[in-house]
């Protein structure tokens, strides 16, 4: 058993190298694309709400 928790910790090491890591100008422009995005989907969510809203309480 200790030699496949070993064995694994090996394989992630190896798998860590293998990995292209972002550099700081590629991580602060995924940060505001995500950012961006985030804010559209809720003034988008929030504009739905509120109009479904509105309908519903001029149904009833």
């Amino acid at each position: 058993m200790r030699e496949k928790i070993i064995g694994f910790f090996e394989d992630v090491v190896k798998e860590m190298k293998k990995v292209t890591w972002p550099t700081k100008d590629e991580l602060k422009d995924s940060t505001v694309v995500v950012l961006v995005a985030t804010l559209i989907i809720a003034v988008f969510v929030y504009a739905i709400d509120t109009i479904v809203n509105l309908a519903l309480r001029a149904i009833l």
